[in-house]
């Protein structure tokens, strides 16, 4: 998808109805479903904030940043995620923690980021996260700077993202579920499942209803 093409389509984008549930749903374990908002809210969640950043490559087509986390001792070492993370005192509105995160995850200066819409949240049952991601883009090929919280940069081509080849089911084991099928995305040989695959669902839904 050239660059062009994809920012003459942002008015669509930013207007476009959100698939919410129904889309976040094509990409989760049926155990995954039983969960209820009631619980959910009930819960009480922490807040967090991701950003998907689209931005054109030397070839002018179009990719958005994934990040592998680094490992750790924690519910998501070494998962594929958004740059992102939880809100602090500081940020006034989750728009400003994901936006900070980025530029602290992977160096990309707030300025230059264009916020184009916010997306549907999505819970996350092992941490206890309630997430909003945000679709972001940059003009340019950004110069990623990334801190010791990620351990690679995953650069996807947004036409990888749309192509259902790129969909499949893995079998996996949780801290919530065991040997169950998973279905997830797989991108440059990473496979991407859980909340990041929840986001982007909605994300390829939103961009199938443009392209």
């Amino acid at each position: 998808m050239n660059f062009k093409d994809f920012t003459n389509k942002i008015d669509h984008l930013k207007v476009n109805q959100l698939g919410g549930r129904i889309s976040q749903f094509k990409l989760v374990p049926e155990l995954r479903i039983k969960i209820s908002e009631e619980k959910i809210k009930n819960s009480n969640p922490r807040k967090a904030a991701v950003l998907a950043l689209f931005y054109p490559d030397e070839y002018n087509e179009t990719r958005f940043i994934l990040t592998e986390r680094a490992s750790y001792n924690g519910a998501h070492s070494s998962q594929i995620s958004f740059p992102g993370g939880k809100i602090e005192k500081s940020d006034t509105n989750l728009k400003e923690t994901a936006l900070r995160e980025t530029h602290e995850e992977i160096g990309i200066a707030r300025s230059s980021v264009k916020i184009i819409r916010q997306l549907s949240e999505t819970y996350i049952p092992p941490s206890n996260f309630i997430v909003t991601p945000f679709l972001g883009i940059t003009e340019q090929r950004p110069i990623f700077k990334p801190n010791n919280e990620v351990a690679k940069l995953i650069e996807v081509l947004a036409t990888d993202l749309i192509d259902d080849t790129n969909l499949s089911l893995v079998e996996m084991e949780t801290s919530y579920m065991k040997k169950i099928e998973v279905p997830c995305f797989t991108f440059n040989n990473y496979i991407v499942w859980g909340a990041t695959a929840m986001m982007l669902s909605e994300i390829k839904d939103l961009l199938k209803d443009i392209h």
